[in-house]
């Protein structure tokens, strides 16, 4: 078992044939319902008013949901689907699928390559397997507790830096509208972070930084507030991957924590630091 997922938080659970078996059968839904997203994706999508951006937002949804809830429900039948992809927090107990079927869907609609479509199923509160897709590059991330993250099938390995001078490190805005406290917070911890570390990268979406973070391309990703949906695939992989994740402040990460901090092993106590300033 990786020493990061025994020591921030997210559990493993005991590696099973059935799911790996599911975990493969997540992939092709994800993969299917990023086929159609691709279909829709091409020039930018205008808008007026927040409500006709709400719509189109809503319209993508839908083409990959449409694909993804019976795909997901035969899979599955007992498990239940997490309808709202911006909600946080801890689940009942049980099996959940959380779902995310445009990732970046604002960026699908101003006509930029950010998106991904995202399925992970939960089982008491703990990820259990994940699987991310990006449609306009065809790669598929996949991660299984306790068995390892992959690209394509390739192992992901985070990154032996050990120098946050020399990092490249990111963030990402949760969701907008977010309240005073944490717009400021985000500001501080950015300008702290162009101190600290050798680059600061900011842009939506969290999962796609957090690609990054697991295959060893970006050292850290740091977020507060979030959503279930924009943290667990990114926080299961980079686990998966021998990452470090855990809250700014370094505590165990849950949904339900303020902030969220996926690292390198060799830069985590670094960037807790500097975001605890």
């Amino acid at each position: 078992m990786p020493e990061s997922i025994q020591t921030t938080g997210i559990a493993a659970t005991v590696d099973s044939t059935s799911d790996a078996d599911l975990l493969a059968q997540t992939a092709i839904a994800v993969r299917d319902a990023g086929s159609a997203l691709r279909e829709r994706f091409g020039d930018v999508v205008r808008y007026e008013t927040r409500e006709e951006l709400m719509r189109a937002l809503a319209a993508n949804d839908d083409v990959a949901l449409d694909i993804l809830r019976p795909r997901l429900a035969l899979l599955r039948p007992d498990a239940r689907l997490v309808e709202d992809e911006l909600a946080g927090g801890a689940l009942p107990p049980g099996e959940w699928w959380v779902l995310d079927p445009a990732e970046g869907n604002v960026n699908h609609l101003h006509a930029l390559p950010d998106w991904a479509v995202t399925a992970t199923l939960v089982r008491d509160n703990q990820p259990v397997l994940t699987a991310v897709h990006l449609p306009l590059t065809g790669e598929t991330y996949t991660a299984l507790a306790g068995a390892g993250a992959h690209l394509d099938g390739r192992p992901l390995h985070v990154s032996p830096t050990t120098d946050l001078g020399l990092s490249l490190v990111a963030t990402s805005q949760a969701r907008p509208d977010e309240d005073e406290t944490v717009v400021r917070r985000i500001g501080s911890s950015i300008t702290a972070m162009l101190f600290d570390a050798l680059v600061v990268r900011t842009s939506v979406p969290a999962t796609l930084h957090l690609l990054n973070v697991a295959a060893g391309r970006i050292d850290a990703f740091w977020q507060f507030a979030g959503a279930r949906a924009d943290l667990l695939p990114g926080a299961l992989l980079v686990a998966e991957a021998g990452g470090r994740i855990s809250d700014a402040e370094g505590c165990p990460w849950t949904p339900e924590s303020e902030s969220f901090l996926a690292a390198a092993p060799g830069v985590h106590t670094d960037a807790v630091t500097t975001l605890s300033r």
